[in-house]
């Protein structure tokens, strides 16, 4: 049996994985895997965070999870973790004990508050010697990872979209974007090299070039709802359908605390929030082209002052 302790009680998805997990008719890929404890402070000034905390903490405390006041605390009581505080800010912090101990650890999305904290974390990571990975749930659709696999041969261009809210302690992208971004690498996969960003009161358009010419678009919405896209190949053009719940991404961070096998590359990730980064750095210079090496070169110097503040040399 795998314990898995969670950090964060202020997001929808801690509950729904600990009711997964935590079913005695789970199925074979989520069995032997059992939320026993959980930490439930999360952000500190999102009020749309700080309120759900009293609720998940009583769904938690009825699955029968013990609540603690700590993340040593924890730490002592799990073998794996769930990083799962809404507030990308305090993930660094949150992380580095879980690191130093030894645990594997999925940190929900956004994997941080920023590009250079998202650096910091995987090279925290690197020194101990533990392995983590961050994903959006969109990323395991079925139709995203078919097309991911070949179902429409290699991949020319995509047109990704999702729900893109803002929250002004984060960059515009990271609160909720995340997750049309993530489908668009999903299908597109790495390589892309500048970014051109364009921004009205309900709509983000954020347009990625990537080698030998590839083109992939993420359309952001304020207006309306939805997640998918449309995805064009050599073997055909397809959509990449809908949203498939918080299963398929237990199923995989199951399998990795299993197997310590991370199923999202680290380069991936970063270019990913290299990527809304860039955006963001298009929209401050009114829409020019962004490269993201640019503005991954410079979180990689802000990341190492970071660690260095924290004590992690």
């Amino acid at each position: 049996m795998l314990r898995v302790g969670v950090i964060g009680l202020d997001t929808s998805h801690a509950p729904a994985f600990a009711k997964l997990l935590n079913d005695p008719d789970a199925p074979p890929e989520l069995a032997h895997c059992k939320v026993v404890a959980a930490y439930p402070k999360g952000s500190p000034d999102i009020e749309s965070s700080t309120k759900r905390v009293p609720e998940y903490t009583k769904i938690f405390q009825d699955l029968g999870i013990e609540i603690v006041d700590s993340i040593p605390a924890l730490l002592e009581k799990v073998d794996c973790v769930l990083l799962e505080t809404n507030d990308g800010r305090p993930h660094l912090e949150q992380v580095l004990p879980v690191l130093k101990a030894g645990k594997p650890c999925f940190i929900d999305k956004p994997i941080a508050g920023s590009l250079t904290d998202a650096v910091a974390i995987f090279e925290a990571a690197k020194k101990y010697k533990v392995p983590v990975f961050s994903a959006s749930s969109l990323r395991f659709a079925e139709g995203a990872q078919k097309i991911r696999g070949g179902s429409l041969g290699d991949v020319y261009g995509c047109d990704a979209y999702s729900p893109a809210s803002l929250e002004a302690t984060h960059p515009d992208l990271f609160w909720y974007g995340i997750h049309g971004v993530e489908t668009l690498f999903t299908v597109m996969g790495p390589g892309c090299e500048s970014v051109t960003r364009a921004q009205t009161p309900g709509t983000e358009l954020v347009t990625g070039v990537w080698t030998g010419g590839r083109i992939g678009t993420f359309r952001g919405l304020r207006q309306g709802s939805g997640y998918g896209g449309t995805a064009f190949g050599s073997k055909g053009i397809g959509q990449i359908g809908p949203y498939g719940g918080y299963k398929p991404l237990a199923v995989e961070f199951v399998k990795f605390f299993r197997t310590g096998t991370p199923p999202v590359d680290e380069q991936e990730t970063l270019e990913i929030y290299a990527f809304m980064e860039a955006a963001d750095e298009s929209k401050r210079q009114g829409g020019v082209p962004v490269k993201l090496q640019t503005v991954l070169d410079k979180a990689k110097v802000e990341a190492g002052k970071r660690l260095k503040e924290l004590g992690v040399e």
